[in-house]
């Protein structure tokens, strides 16, 4: 059983701190947002995943996590301190921005007491590791400690299960003794963990260059369904004939309307942004984060181009977190396509299951909210969907043609089927078909 200390409960904190609390290690959370803590010590969770807030009222009830905003109280006890806070994309150049990372390590350096592991869990710029470990060494001299890369990889969405069932764990480590400090942490899985060992810069290159890699991919899909539109060919039959090659695989080859969330747009500046700061060009890259940005305004451009003869359309959109399974609204296609909608003469009316609340807080009153999906379609002269919820996979065709004003939509997930749709006299859109 290892003591830790988990500092930040967002989207990584939080699944993380849960998770190893099931495991059987006693956890203790840490955050400054004091209102958030006081959910969490009632076993509310303040964001949503599957799965988590059942785990969380165990573990609470079990007494293996605890949530408090004192670091004094929380990092002394600890063996293993986790870093998870936010590295935001700095609003000019794009590069992480480092400043809760370093805020973090200064207060905690102080409290460090016995031996302890301090593991980067945030997706930190390469070099990070060794900053981290001179500001400790510099705000405590006296502290006996190690520093660690232990970069997360799990999906929003599905972050409870992939906890659970990782592809692999990548430890960045320069000392046997914290390596054996994170060993002794997922001993307890119920399946052997693939484990990766690899000095501390080499880790915290691996999550950018995964996440790039992703991105580049699903840009590639994306313009290879431009080219199946033009030539006459179904991208869905052509992706999965190409994911049929080993050497390639099925994942991350769906079309739609660019990537988004908390990851690869950010990651992917962040790598370009090294990337110059070392003189090395990644032209690639560079492109692919620009054309991402042109994806979301030519997914606005099919909508308005369906209502383009309608005086002041109404336009019903479906779905608003960045993808199913999360209710994050950060960097989600959905919104940038929103804002683009709502730079024209449109009355814009949207629903989601699980992301109203985060939506609200960034489209506020120009937009309308529905209380279900049917609501949000009554009048409409186009449907949208935009994120790929399996509630709308099951959308009534009929019951769509009766409601809707104009029956029009545009399909930017493939969720639904066009000869269906065209059968109950719908005019329909989808990507690469």
């Amino acid at each position: 059983m290892v003591k830790v200390c988990i500092i930040g409960t967002g989207y990584v904190g939080l699944p993380t701190g849960v998770g190893l609390a099931e495991l059987g290690h006693d956890v203790v959370c840490v955050d400054k947002d004091e209102v958030k803590v006081q959910s969490l010590q009632r076993a509310q969770a303040t964001l949503y995943e599957d799965g988590l807030e059942d785990l969380l009222k165990k573990n609470i009830t079990a007494g293996k996590i605890n949530f408090s905003t004192s670091m004094a109280d929380s990092v002394p006890n600890a063996d293993l301190v986790i870093l998870a806070v936010g590295t935001p994309p700095h609003p000019v150049t794009h590069e992480a921005d480092m400043q809760y990372i370093y805020a973090a390590t200064q207060e905690l350096a102080q409290y460090l007491k016995d031996y302890t592991v301090v593991a980067i869990k945030s997706t930190v710029p390469v070099g990070t590791g060794d900053r981290v470990e001179q500001m400790i060494r510099q705000n405590n001299p006296n502290a006996d400690f190690d520093v660690v890369s232990l970069p997360e990889f799990l999906r929003e969405g599905f972050a409870v299960h992939d906890f659970f069932h990782p592809d692999r764990v990548v430890v960045g480590s320069n000392s046997e003794r914290a390596t054996q400090v994170i060993q002794d942490l997922y001993a307890g899985f119920p399946d052997k963990v693939n484990m990766l060992l690899v000095k501390r810069r080499s880790s915290e290159t691996i999550k950018y260059a995964s996440n790039a890699f992703l991105a580049i991919k699903i840009h590639y899909i994306n313009e290879m369904a431009n080219f199946c539109e033009k030539a006459g060919a179904d991208v869905l039959e052509v992706a999965k004939g190409m994911g049929m090659d080993s050497r390639i695989g099925p994942k991350f080859l769906n079309p739609g309307p660019g990537f988004g969330g908390s990851c690869f747009p950010k990651d992917t500046m962040a790598m370009a942004y090294m990337a110059r700061m070392n003189d090395v060009m990644m032209t690639l890259i560079e492109d692919v984060i620009k054309e991402n940005a042109v994806r979301k305004k030519q997914m606005a451009g099919r909508i308005l181009n369906m209502v383009k003869d309608i005086e002041k359309p109404k336009i019903a959109v479906l779905g608003l977190a960045f993808k199913n399974g999360t209710d994050d609204c950060r960097e989600s296609p959905a919104m940038e396509i929103l804002d683009e909608l709502l730079k024209n003469d449109v009355h814009v009316t949207v629903y989601d299951p699980k992301a109203m609340a985060n939506a609200q807080k960034i489209l506020g009153d120009k937009v309308a909210y529905a209380p279900d999906m049917y609501d949000a379609l009554t009048g409409a002269d186009v449907l949208a969907l935009l994120t790929e919820w399996d509630d709308f996979k099951e959308l009534d065709l009929s019951r769509l043609a009766q409601s809707m004003h104009h029956k029009n939509i545009v399909d930017c997930r493939n969720l639904l089927s066009p000869e269906q749709a065209l059968q109950h006299g719908f005019k329909y859109q989808g990507i690469g078909r």
